[in-house]
């Protein structure tokens, strides 16, 4: 039997890191449209993208995700799979998120529960946008950031809120402890089982790591491993796993890719996410 692919994601700029930070995390279209080939070429199926005001801000904007969106596609045409953020980043809420990608409609878009469904007040709202990126089939990764987003997810998914279609989860590790920094062992929680659910934690949906801090990569092989999938990028870190600097995103993309390559794992190809997800 072959071994599941590896879904390599790259997650190049977020919504906080600068120049400051590192020189070479991409902000603008084009900027992001060459670091998109080299991680293309680096082993990447997938690039997560967000994109930025005229000052470097975060940014949930129609006409600038369109704009990247462009860039990528004429520099790759559809070699890589586009998925947008609607990360709210202490600015927008999900009134906004969700009219952002209404009017957009992405290939693919990331959104987190406790953002978009954090109470029940808000989830007939959070169940219609679901329902609609259902119909408009809109590739959706689920971000997780504890085992009670987990547990929740799994709530609404029994009670419909959450439709019956492919889902793809991410567990994002590190991001609310100490200093930001993740741990392989951050995973165990969510890999424990789930009342009701059959086989283990999601059944037979698939799930990818990432990692804040210098131990992104340990994190997201250990996912591997256990049969997860992958995100990496200078969203979540800035270094190699011998703790020097990376020149730049695909040296993080290439580190995962040879590493679940030595996992006997291949790597997916966009047209091969695609057809997973319909």
């Amino acid at each position: 039997m072959n071994a599941d692919p590896v879904i390599l994601t790259v997650a190049p700029n977020g919504a906080r890191r600068l120049k400051t930070d590192h020189p070479a995390i991409p902000l603008d279209p084009a900027e992001i449209a060459q670091d998109a080939a080299a991680c293309l070429e680096a082993g990447a199926a997938m690039i997560h993208m967000h994109v930025r005001d005229a000052q470097g801000r975060h940014l949930l904007d129609t006409d600038a995700y369109s704009a990247a969106t462009a860039a990528v596609r004429q520099a790759l045409g559809d070699r890589l799979v586009i998925q947008v953020t609607t990360e709210a980043a202490g600015i927008y809420h999900p009134p906004h998120q969700m009219a952002v990608i209404r009017a957009l409609k992405p290939e693919a878009v990331s959104l987190a529960i406790r953002e978009l469904a954090p109470d029940a007040a808000h989830e007939k709202e959070a169940a219609d946008f679901f329902a609609w990126l259902a119909r408009e089939r809109i590739m959706v990764q689920t971000i997780l950031y504890s085992r009670d987003d987990l547990l929740r997810w799994h709530d609404l998914r029994r009670r419909g809120v959450v439709p019956e279609v492919p889902h793809f989860l991410l567990y994002v590790l590190g991001r609310y402890t100490a200093g930001q920094v993740s741990d392989p062992r951050d995973l165990l929680p969510f890999m424990a089982p789930v009342a009701d659910t059959p086989d283990d934690n999601t059944g037979d949906v698939p799930w990818a790591v990432c990692a804040f801090g210098r131990r992104e990569n340990a994190c997201v092989l250990t996912a591997a491993g256990l049969g997860g999938h992958i995100r990496v990028g200078f969203e979540n870190n800035l270094h190699l796993p011998d703790g020097t600097l990376a020149p730049d995103n695909a040296a993080l993309v290439a580190a995962a890719a040879q590493g679940s390559r030595l996992m006997g794992r291949p790597l997916a190809t966009a047209d091969g996410v695609r057809a997973r997800f319909g």
